[in-house]
């Protein structure tokens, strides 16, 4: 119990400093217990403690239709920045290691799954990984998202549904995505990548 007050006093001295919303991810991860299926946490043996960091400006130089290039022009077209984790809170990454992957490879699966970050897109990448049984707490967020999205975006009922559809079909062909260190793949051709790892093929974006 002293343990785990110390730790939610920790979450909170760096929820007020830390810029890094990978830092407050994890540590809202270990104040809420967050669990893995053990048989989950065998499939991310090979992950354990990876999270090297991400240079949106190096891979926005790789040639189009990579890996790398695909993923820096998603990031940028929607102003977002890699959720980087904090080195005074490795042993906790560490320690979190189904938290861990999930938080920093969220916007890489948006990529490799096609979707967007709208409502629908979000609840796109969400089917999936609760349909790969990633964790029980996403089958429930899924659940949960179901009734809230439409509400939050009526006008996207369409696609939250059809995505929803999509996501889960996508997941029950492709491989266990969670369990691989994608950032080691940027240099390839991004579609050559998703046909790998039994992805339907996806027109790359093609811009600067």
């Amino acid at each position: 119990m002293l343990f785990k007050l110390k730790t939610i006093y920790k979450a909170i001295q760096f929820a007020k400093n830390s810029h890094k919303i990978g830092d407050f991810a994890i540590l809202k991860a270990e104040v809420l217990g967050a669990k893995v299926d053990p048989v989950v946490a065998a499939k991310l043996q090979q992950v354990v403690g990876y999270y090297p960091r991400i240079d949106l400006d190096l891979l926005s130089q790789y040639p189009h239709g990579t890996f790398g290039r695909e993923y820096a022009a998603h990031m940028k077209a929607n102003s977002l920045k890699p959720l980087d984790i904090s080195p005074e809170i490795d042993d906790i990454a560490r320690r979190n290691v189904f938290s861990l992957r999930y938080v920093v490879t969220h916007d890489i699966f948006h990529v490799l799954l096609g979707f967007d970050t709208t409502y629908a897109g979000e609840i796109g990448v969400l089917a999936f990984a609760a349909e790969q049984n990633y964790s029980k707490s996403l089958k429930i967020s899924l659940w949960l998202a179901r009734f809230l999205y439409p509400i939050l975006a009526p006008q996207q009922i369409k696609a939250i549904f059809a995505n929803i559809q999509k996501g889960q079909e996508m997941a029950s062909q492709a491989d266990f995505l969670l369990g691989y260190r994608w950032e080691e793949y940027w240099e390839e051709p991004i579609n050559k990548i998703r046909q790998r790892f039994k992805l339907p093929e996806i027109p790359t974006i093609g811009f600067d």
